[in-house]
């Protein structure tokens, strides 16, 4: 099959991708990812997908298993997605869809409903044009990605060794390129606990947990290298103004290239101690392993640019940041090919888009890998 030929249109793509980006599914709003999965039910219903809800746990929504009927029972195609994203309920009303010079906008539009959307309309192709793929495929869509798949790994890793190979359309990379690896990544949950006092009359009685914690933020990110980086995102602190602060929480992420730096990274941050007579305590929360660039990786990759020449555009691999949950799969030693999804940019930004000169290539090659196994 060269899925050079297939049907495949992208302003009908645009029009079933249109209510999926007005659909807003922030992580951590259940019933709104809730709404986010019925849509994308229906869209793999109605192409004959049988669909399992799976009720989500740990105060996260639900996730989506659909499978396509196939005269084969063994391990087949698992397509993987996360249909969160970070942007809260209301980001419409500034990151609005539209379509402008060649660049489609709204929030999640990239990162990452627009690859997930290309894969329902490259398995929509196949099934049109009455072309069987040569093994089951399943999607498994999750709901909490963008938080680390704190309640989802296990049922990632359990959907992923039922299978032979992974294929996840997280957004393509410069240079057309695709995913082999992805760095390891670690999360962080701090604490530090102070004195209260009235912050008028008796400031020096009191020990503040908002100071503890900045003099933290500095010394973690100045502990950034080239080998392991060091970012604090969150931070909350503090009720009343005129009170000394009591307590004071922070969110940390760490990320390295190779396993070892993590694992350094890792000790460093669980050796912190208090600078001042406040209290702190570090826990290590999700983490991702690092997933290197393998045989079955590499052979995926070179099945899929034999498949994009046949469509007429090459691509390119690398190992990437940013995590994934190929992270968890290519750690199993599963093939996994990442970053099939769109290109675009302005990722977790209100300046998020993709590239609408992606949406026919990266269709009809997601089509070709689907297809071919």
């Amino acid at each position: 099959m060269n899925p050079a030929k297939l049907n495949i249109d992208a302003d009908r793509i645009l029009a079933g991708l249109r209510p999926w980006v007005e659909c807003e599914s922030p992580t951590f709003d259940a019933s709104a990812v809730g709404r986010m999965m019925d849509l994308a039910s229906r869209d793999l219903a109605l192409l004959g997908a049988t669909i399992e809800r799976i009720p989500g746990r740990l105060g996260y929504g639900d996730c989506v298993r659909a499978r396509f009927p196939h005269k084969e029972t063994g391990p087949g195609i698992l397509l993987m997605a996360h249909l969160d994203t970070v942007h809260p309920i209301g980001t419409l009303g500034v990151l609005p869809y539209k379509r402008e010079d060649g660049r489609v906008y709204g929030p999640g539009i990239c990162d990452m409903k627009g690859g997930t959307y290309l894969a329902v309309a490259a398995m929509r192709a196949l099934i049109e044009a009455g072309v069987p793929t040569t093994l089951p495929v399943t999607f498994l869509l999750t709901s909490d990605e963008e938080v680390g798949s704190p309640s989802t790994r296990d049922l990632i890793e359990a959907e992923a060794r039922r299978n032979r190979f992974i294929l996840i359309p997280e957004p393509g990379r410069p240079e057309n390129g695709v995913v082999t690896g992805r760095y390891a990544i670690a999360r962080f949950r701090l604490q530090t606990t102070g004195k209260p006092s009235h912050a008028g009359a008796k400031l020096s009685e009191g020990c503040s947990a908002i100071s503890e914690m900045a003099q933290q933020i500095l010394a973690i990110e100045a502990m950034t290298t080239p080998d392991c980086t060091f970012s604090v995102g969150v931070i909350r602190g503090g009720q009343w103004v005129n009170c000394v602060s009591t307590t004071c929480t922070a969110e940390v992420l760490s990320m390295a290239k190779r396993q070892q730096d993590l694992d350094a990274g890792v000790a460093a941050m669980l050796a912190l101690t208090a600078k001042t007579a406040a209290k702190l305590s570090v826990a290590q929360t999700v983490t991702r392993p690092v997933w290197e660039p393998d045989a079955g990786a590499l052979a995926l990759f070179e099945r899929a640019r034999f498949l994009a020449h046949r469509v007429g555009f090459d691509i390119t691999h690398a190992s990437a940041g940013g995590g994934s949950d190929g992270n968890f799969t290519g750690a199993l030693g599963i093939p996994t090919l990442d970053g099939l999804g769109v290109l675009g940019d302005g990722i977790h930004t209100l300046g998020e888009y993709l590239r609408e000169d992606s949406i026919l290539p990266r269709t009809r090659l997601l089509a070709g890998l689907l297809a071919s196994g």
